[in-house]
């Protein structure tokens, strides 16, 4: 029995010496690569590790630019720079697989791993906060929950407004934008995670409205009250349709609780994302 196994492990990795059973890594690399070229990424990666023959298939150019963005040129540009022109699509991949930072650290933009998709982050900095620079209202917090280690926290105000804006050059699709909230301020006590909850105020008495506005005329809104306090929530403001993946659209958003009847306070703004509207599901893992 242990020999059997062993038999057919050694035709697995293509390194039998048995010329009358021919293995997977007989296979030529071009048909290995035409085949791979069906999967997603993730599953390339993994049947990269079967043998040689898989192996050298899976940095096939032609494999990986069938799953990068159909602008994957104008992203490098954008992204990378001019430094990977000598290199190969799959170690392009995966570098817009990382997270990738511009306009000074504020925003970060990647490729989802399974899909190729495009999203787009943009830290509570790069926003524009009313109050933001007085210390009665909000304050800047490090946390470890935040994919840019900061959130802007808020006290308390009378008059609560957020806008932002991006221009990026999206691949064609359809796109939802949404926002990272937390009612509450989470931190770690004896290696554990706790949330304050004792300044949340004001999010159940009328709603916040959010807005965005592209440069081409779409636009779209929505309204809700924050709920759940002590764990992050993801509320959309809408979708758009991008059509020219060659240019850059520009989005304009903001988020606003503008009646002075009352205070709210006690709430966690992390960011602003932007991903692909299928994504949905996902967010939660963002």
């Amino acid at each position: 029995m242990g020999s059997s196994l062993s038999l057919y492990n050694s035709d697995l990795d293509g390194s039998s010496n048995s010329q009358s059973k021919p293995g997977l890594g007989d296979l030529p690399e071009s048909c290995v690569a035409s085949i791979l070229g069906y999967l997603e990424p993730t599953e390339i990666c993994r049947l990269a590790r079967l043998n040689r023959a898989f192996r050298g298939a899976s940095w096939a150019d032609f494999v990986w630019e069938s799953k990068l963005p159909s602008n994957y040129g104008v992203l490098v540009r954008k992204i990378l720079g001019d430094s990977v022109q000598i290199l190969g699509k799959r170690e392009i991949y995966a570098r817009l697989c990382r997270p990738n930072s511009f306009d000074g650290g504020t925003k970060k933009v990647w490729l989802d791993k399974s899909t190729g998709g495009v999203c787009l982050s943009v830290s509570s900095n790069g926003l524009a906060i009313t109050g933001i620079d007085d210390r009665r209202y909000w304050n800047y917090i490090p946390t470890e929950e935040s994919r840019f280690q900061t959130v802007a926290y808020l006290q308390q105000i009378w008059w609560f407004e957020v806008d932002g804006e991006v221009e990026f050059p999206f691949p064609p699709g359809t796109y939802s934008l949404y926002f990272r909230l937390l009612l509450g301020r989470a931190a770690k006590r004896y290696g554990r995670r706790v949330c304050n909850t004792e300044r949340v105020h004001g999010w159940d008495i009328k709603p916040v409205q959010f807005q965005l506005h592209t440069s081409d005329g779409q636009s779209a809104s929505s309204q809700c009250f924050l709920t759940a306090p002590g764990r992050w929530n993801i509320y959309k403001v809408g979708d758009f349709v991008v059509e020219n993946g060659n240019a850059s659209t520009k989005i304009k958003f903001s988020m606003t609780q503008i009646d002075c009847t009352h205070t709210k306070g006690g709430l966690c703004l992390d960011s602003v994302m932007i991903c692909p509207s299928e994504f949905k599901e996902r967010l939660k893992h963002f």
